[in-house]
């Protein structure tokens, strides 16, 4: 029986938001440490302890939200103090945090893919690894030309309890969006993360402007390209 596609998760960092990691995360940590000063942290300290508490959440096993585990974590490192502190990071991700826009090299093609299919009927998931806070998703998604009303999930810290490359996180997803991984296409970048979604059953394809370790899976066969030659593939899709 022939697959019925109904639904597409796409990945945000290096999909539908073409940008430079490593300069990313430069500026990312420059913003928050600059912002975190006057709270008395020292930067190296700050990212060390944003690291372990990223970390934590990669490997976080279901039994607490992300948000939790990753809280948990900085707060042992830099002091209880940290939780009253959680606001001030929220604003953060309103204000400093969109600085860190100058990494990225918005792709137009991202919101005429989104556009296409929400035109067609289809369900959209934002499935961004949830590492981050809602502001800090929605600004990233900002600096994409993506509006958050096209989505009917957006996954986040505060919402979720596993992390790529875990297939729980994916599990997760289709439990909240009641879908089956055969309706299901997963758009991203990173072969060691995104692909996971295949081995649950769902359709792939590969953004390979900002591909992310290649070697890690064999790509054979794999759909792939730019996410021009995406819309180019959504275009021609059915209305549901």
């Amino acid at each position: 029986m022939e697959k019925k596609i109904t639904t597409v998760l796409f990945d945000l960092d290096g999909t539908l938001l073409p940008l430079d990691q490593d300069h990313f995360m430069k500026l990312y940590f420059r913003e928050l440490s600059a912002r975190c000063a006057p709270l008395g942290y020292e930067p190296e300290a700050l990212v060390k302890a944003v690291w372990e508490g990223t970390a934590a959440m990669v490997q976080n096993d279901g039994s607490m939200w992300n948000k939790d585990r990753f809280w948990s974590v900085f707060a042992s490192r830099m002091g209880e103090q940290a939780y009253e502190q959680i606001p001030v990071f929220d604003d953060f991700y309103t204000r400093e945090f969109h600085r860190a826009k100058a990494s990225a090299a918005p792709d137009p093609a991202a919101d005429a893919c989104v556009k296409t299919l929400k035109s067609k009927g289809y369900t959209l998931v934002l499935a961004t690894n949830p590492l981050f806070p809602r502001q800090g998703t929605l600004a990233r998604m900002q600096w994409a030309g993506l509006d958050p009303e096209d989505f009917a999930l957006i996954t986040t810290y505060e919402i979720c309890r596993w992390c790529k490359p875990s297939p729980e996180y994916f599990s997760q997803i289709l439990k909240e969006i009641h879908k089956t991984p055969e309706e299901c296409l997963m758009v991203g970048n990173d072969a060691a993360e995104d692909m996971v979604a295949m081995d649950l059953g769902m359709d792939f394809f590969l953004a390979d402007t900002c591909l992310l370790h290649e070697e890690s899976r064999d790509l054979q066969g794999i759909s792939r390209g730019s996410l021009k030659d995406l819309l180019a593939l959504l275009e021609t899709w059915p209305k549901l």
